[in-house]
């Protein structure tokens, strides 16, 4: 079983597969979607029904998650360098 990350530092480190201490989109999505993977059971790239936690809740697709989180990644980075740092991980999305 993986290790739960505690802080900022500790997320970063393991989002951060290239060790550049900094986090891309393709390694936020990639950390972000693992447990969409896992529960993907039929790996249809899409969860519903029993797939879903708690087996309720509307579908959704991969693709719906993947473009949500490149939005929400854009939100988080503040300086639009295209990576985002310990402190802009550690923001909110705004």
């Amino acid at each position: 079983m993986a290790q739960v990350p505690t802080g900022t530092s500790d997320y970063l480190a393991r989002m951060d597969s290239d060790h550049d201490g900094r986090v891309s989109i393709d390694e936020y999505v990639s950390w972000m979607t693992y447990a969409f993977d896992e529960r993907d059971a039929d790996h249809n790239g899409v969860l519903e029904g029993a797939e879903l936690p708690g087996s309720r809740g509307k579908p959704i697709a991969r693709t719906t998650l993947v473009a949500q989180l490149r939005q929400r990644f854009a939100k988080q980075d503040r300086n639009h360098d295209g990576f985002l740092d310990a402190k802009e991980l550690a923001s909110p999305p705004q």
